[in-house]
This record gives C-alpha cells, sequence and structure tokens, in this order.
C-alpha cells in the first residue's frame, strides 16, 4: 500500500512540474489584488447599537430638546430636526409660522381615532429605523402617521392592514382606510367581503358592516354566493333584522328563524312601504330578483315575508315569462359576446357557488327553472367542466331539445386560510360557450398545489338580455330598470 501511494503522489508531482512554475512575485501580486478589492468595495452594515442610543437618549430621555410639544396632556421634549423629517412639522418649523420661533407647541388632536400610545408609535418613528405595530394597534398608529403626515408609517400601516384582514378587523381596516385615503386598502377589505361574507355571516361581522359597504358587497359581480341568490336575499334579511334589533342576542342557527318570525309578523302592511323599512329598500333593490323567484318555494317565501310589494316582484315576472316565450319558440337560443357588453353580464349573470372540501369527484346542478338548459357542473381530477344535460342524466326541469344552446360564463376557484386570506386564486375570462345536446366542455383546469377546501363561483348567463335601460331615481325604490331583472333562475 505504501508502495502505491509513493506512486501516486510522484505522478502528481510530476504533473505539476509539467504546467507554468508560479513565482513567488506572480502570487503575492495576485494576493495584493485581491486584497486591494476587498478594501475598496462598500460594505453596509447596520449600526443597530447607534440607532437604539439616538431613540433612548433623544427620544426616551429627551436630552437635548430644543421644542416641547404638548399633546393629549402628555409632553414630548423633541427635536426640531428630527421633527422636521415629518410634512406637518417642516411646515410649521419653516416660514413666518409663529411655532417656528417658539420652544413649546400644543397641538389639538381632534380625531378619536389617536390616543397618547399612537402618538408616541409616530413621534419615535422620527428617531428609529424600524417600528414594530401590533395589528391590534393598527388604525390608531394610522391615524396618528396621516396628522403629522408620515408616508413610511402610513404605508407600514397599510401592509399590516392588508396582510390581517379578518372577520374581526374588516370593517374597522375598511373604515380607517377610506377616511385617511388608503384606496387600496379600502379594495382589499371589499374583496375580502366579496369573497367571504356569505361563508362568514356571523351575527358580530353583519352587525358591524355600514349599509353603503353592505351595499356596494350584495351588488359586486364578484361576491361569492354560497349556493344561489335566494341566500343573498335570506342574508340581506338577516342584515335589516339586526340593525332593527341591537337588543337581539343569539347565534348564526337562530338568526335566519328569528328574522324570518321578525317580518313575517310585521303588522304595518310591505316592510319596505313603511316609514321603518324605507331605509333598506336600497339593500333589497341590490337582489337579482329574477334568480330568485324560479322556484315556488323561493317564491312563497318572498311573498310570505311581505318585505317586497307584489307591484316590484310583478315586472319581474313578466320579464321572466317574456324570455320563457323566446326561449320557447326559438327566438333565443342564448347570448352571443357581440350582443352583451361586460357591463350586463356583471348586471344580469346568476351567481352561484359551492365549496369542494376534498379530493374527490363531484357533480350537481344549482337546480331551479333554468330556461331549458340543464347545466350539470363536474369536479374531477381538478378539472371543472360544463354539461348541457337533455336527458342522459337525470332531468329535473324541463329542457330545451333544441340542436345548439348558447350560454355565457366566468368560473373563479378560491382556496383561503382560516382568517379568509387567499392562499390560491385562478379566474376564467368571461367565456361564451355553445353547447349541443348533452355536449360536454373542460373549462377550467386547477393547478396541483392548490390546497383544500376551495369555493367554487360560477357566474352563468342563459339568455339575451334585452336593450339597456337609463336608470333614474325611483329606480332605487325596488322600481328596478329591467335590465336588473334578467337573471338566470337558481335553485339551492
Amino acid at each position: 500500500m505504501g508502495t502505491i501511494f509513493s506512486g501516486y503522489s510522484r505522478s502528481a508531482d510530476n504533473t505539476e512540474r509539467k504546467g507554468r512554475k508560479r513565482t513567488l512575485s506572480e502570487d503575492d501580486s495576485d494576493d495584493e489584488s485581491e486584497t486591494d478589492q476587498v478594501l475598496h468595495t462598500p460594505q453596509r452594515k447596520k449600526m443597530k447599537c447607534t440607532s437604539k442610543y439616538i431613540y433612548n437618549a433623544l427620544f426616551v430621555n429627551g436630552e437635548n430638546s430644543d421644542i416641547t410639544i404638548h399633546a393629549l396632556g402628555k409632553d414630548w421634549p423633541l427635536h426640531k430636526i428630527y421633527l422636521c423629517q415629518s410634512s406637518y412639522f417642516a411646515s410649521m418649523f419653516s416660514g413666518s409660522w409663529k411655532e417656528s420661533k417658539l420652544s413649546e407647541i400644543d397641538i389639538d388632536i381632534p380625531d378619536t381615532n389617536i390616543d397618547e400610545e399612537a402618538l408616541q408609535v409616530a413621534l419615535g418613528s422620527l428617531y428609529r429605523d424600524d417600528v414594530l405595530l401590533e395589528p391590534v394597534k393598527v388604525v390608531s398608529v394610522l391615524a396618528a402617521a396621516s396628522l403629522l403626515q408620515l408616508e413610511g408609517l402610513i404605508q407600514q400601516c397599510a401592509d399590516i392592514m392588508t396582510e390581517t384582514i379578518s372577520p374581526k378587523t374588516v370593517c374597522s381596516y375598511y373604515s380607517a382606510a377610506t377616511s385617511y385615503g388608503l384606496q387600496q386598502v379600502a379594495k382589499s377589505c371589499l374583496e375580502w367581503l366579496e369573497l367571504n361574507l356569505m361563508v362568514a355571516q356571523k351575527p358580530a361581522l353583519l352587525r358591524e358592516i355600514s349599509p353603503d359597504l353592505f351595499e356596494q358587497v350584495i351588488r359586486s359581480p364578484n361576491l361569492f354566493v354560497l349556493q344561489v341568490e335566494m341566500d343573498v336575499y335570506s342574508m340581506v334579511k338577516k342584515y335589516v333584522f339586526l340593525r332593527l334589533t341591537p337588543s337581539w342576542h343569539g347565534d348564526s342557527k337562530t338568526l335566519g328563524r328569528d328574522a324570518d318570525n321578525y317580518f313575517r309578523r310585521y303588522d304595518a302592511g310591505c316592510f319596505l312601504k313603511s316609514e321603518l323599512g324605507a331605509p333598506f329598500s336600497k339593500l333589497f333593490s341590490a337582489l337579482r330578483l329574477g334568480s330568485i323567484i324560479n322556484e315556488p318555494s323561493s317564491c312563497r317565501h318572498v311573498e310570505d315575508d311581505k318585505i317586497i310589494t307584489q307591484d316590484c316582484l310583478l315586472p319581474v315576472y313578466r320579464q321572466q315569462w317574456q324570455h320563457m316565450l323566446a326561449v320557447e319558440h326559438g327566438q333565443d337560443l342564448g347570448p352571443k359576446e357581440e350582443t352583451v357588453s361586460l357591463e350586463q353580464f356583471d348586471q344580469l349573470s346568476m351567481r352561484c357557488g359551492r365549496i369542494i372540501k376534498k379530493e374527490a369527484e363531484y357533480c350537481w346542478r344549482w337546480t331551479g327553472f333554468n330556461f331549458g338548459v340543464d347545466l350539470l357542473v363536474t369536479f374531477t381530477n381538478r378539472l371543472i367542466i360544463l354539461r348541457r344535460n337533455t336527458g342522459t342524466h337525470p332531468v329535473t326541469a324541463s329542457v330545451s331539445l333544441q340542436n345548439s344552446r348558447s350560454i355565457m360564463f366566468r368560473i373563479r376557484i378560491v382556496s383561503f386560510d382560516s382568517q379568509g386570506q387567499i392562499l390560491y386564486q385562478k379566474v376564467s375570462d368571461l367565456t361564451p360557450l355553445s353547447l349541443h345536446k348533452d355536449e360536454e366542455v373542460v373549462v377550467l383546469n386547477i393547478d396541483r398545489h392548490a390546497p383544500f377546501p376551495m369555493q367554487i363561483g360560477v357566474n352563468v348567463l342563459c339568455v339575451t338580455p334585452p336593450q339597456p335601460v337609463v336608470e333614474t331615481a325611483e329606480s332605487l325604490t325596488l322600481q328596478q330598470p329591467a335590465p336588473r331583472q334578467q337573471q338566470l333562475s337558481g335553485g339551492e
């Protein structure tokens, strides 16, 4: 073994000797070059101890202070050179303002969102590189940062709010975002409600939503409807009941029953025609009534509630009857891309949805009168398949036997975490589709990494809408124009 090792070593030595010999001066030259390069390369190091010293000595202890701020019953000994990072103070200390020459300044703070702790954080942010914020304090800190015009701190608050929207924070975040001009945060809150409200419609959340925000959500074409439009009607009824009975205490299971009893025992005539009900007429006018009166039980339920008057329902029945006749006589084979605008589709399409809890094969339909289109939806192998059923599968309603029927649809798949934050999302384009008898088409392919449970939201239109009608002020009292009534019917 010793001989083999020795021979290998000599071979290595021979090979080394065959190459160009490096002199000592060359090696030294290369080392010096590398050393020189390192010495001239800038290095960034954060002086944490210096930052901490500045914060503690100047802000916490107020050493060498040249200005004292009086606010909210507290005195802050501070420094103009640091305060001028704030546009609020920079303007105050410049020009001919009297505050520029004062050593003590009183600041009036009328915003009730700002407390002493929030102002402490906002002022302290001028003396340090980083600020740690708890989401529970973010609204009050945002208010203080907005008052002092601290753009960096405002952006940090906006980022935290966007990342921590939940059932407990969404309403307060939306209110703060609209008050302090954070449009993107307000948009994120609205989108959260569109996707989560019908799943998380706890009494506490419904109580907290303002009427204007609630109306925006239920009008939205992006509202995830857990089953069908009738469920949106039920949610609106619960919401109004909670607004009218602030002393009510109960859980989600009893809320629907108690709301039903309240309106069915209302003895002052039609609720929306009464002084008590008139303020809520805009909420009920936001419903797609054509997608509600497509099933006998839903019609009876709406009439028994005595919320919406017959003179408001009759135009909807008439419009749906006219659609049915047009389909029956072959005058309407379904919507075409060139005849339906995106705005019309968003206003008139049937909104329906379903939750897929685990990997399996599912097949379902949203029942009710659907103008002869018995649309089956299949989820299998992470594919969404639409099928026009004319008899191969059991049929629960009358179906059209025309060779081809057209529909338009858009499908959205979303997965959430426990707080309703999106983990995965995929949305199809607005798609026109012509289906022959019993034809099925794969309409969406879901990525393998998408987690369960998944929400599947579908907007679909099966009839050609009428020409748009210009809305008037009177249309807001449930006298809806024709375009808002042309909805596909659906049932649970």
